[in-house]
């Protein structure tokens, strides 16, 4: 159970209705989150334009930039933003459903560059703790990106860090849609209806 309940529809200030309908356009369902930080309407808009700026085209390629945010989340522990970047990933940047379900196999699995990796592997050491990463990580992504599209992969890394820790800590109930398709496609246990995050990291 979410530990403060989302608004439904008829609460919401116009200004949330009109960022509600904006995610339901983009995601094809109502995100939960959403509905939680409207009861902070000047916070919800302010996650947005973080958001639409990070996930806006840019230098670096936007499936790249859900696969960062995936295993961001997954090293978090956040079933319910993994569910949802995984789902998007696919819906929305056209990535291979068949990439996304080895996404936890970047390193070995022939369906990623070496460019891939280097930003998958400072992804996965940022979000298990930013100081995790090291110089080796950035020289590797130097090999590949340019600034910007570093400036890219960190952009995302810290936004989607921050929605990790708003859902996991409010218990942010996941919805139908991410649900079933991180039950269908991602090689991670314990999906279960109303289940924010796994039991544990392990």
């Amino acid at each position: 159970m979410a530990r403060i309940e989302p608004l439904l529809r008829d609460e919401l200030t116009e200004s949330a209705c009109a960022e509600l309908a904006y995610a339901e356009e983009l995601m094809g369902f109502t995100p939960n989150d959403v509905l939680t930080m409207a009861r902070w309407p000047e916070l919800l808009g302010a996650v947005k334009q973080v958001v639409d700026v990070v996930y806006s085209p840019g230098a670096l390629d936007n499936g790249l930039k859900r696969m960062i945010a995936t295993i961001v989340s997954g090293a978090t522990g956040c079933r319910y933003c993994q569910a949802h970047t995984a789902h998007g990933a696919v819906r929305m940047a056209g990535c291979d459903a068949e990439k996304i379900a080895n996404v936890w196999e970047f390193e070995t699995s022939p369906l990623f560059s070496e460019a891939e990796r280097s930003a998958l592997r400072l992804a996965l050491a940022a979000g298990v703790q930013p100081n995790a990463a090291t110089d080796e990580h950035f020289d590797a992504l130097r090999r590949h990106f340019s600034e910007q599209q570093i400036l890219e992969i960190m952009g995302m890394i810290c936004a989607i860090a921050m929605l990790n820790r708003w859902n996991d800590t409010l218990a942010t109930e996941l919805e139908d849609t991410p649900l079933s398709f991180a039950q269908s496609t991602l090689k991670k246990k314990d999906w279960e209806p109303g289940r924010h995050a796994p039991k544990s990291l392990s």
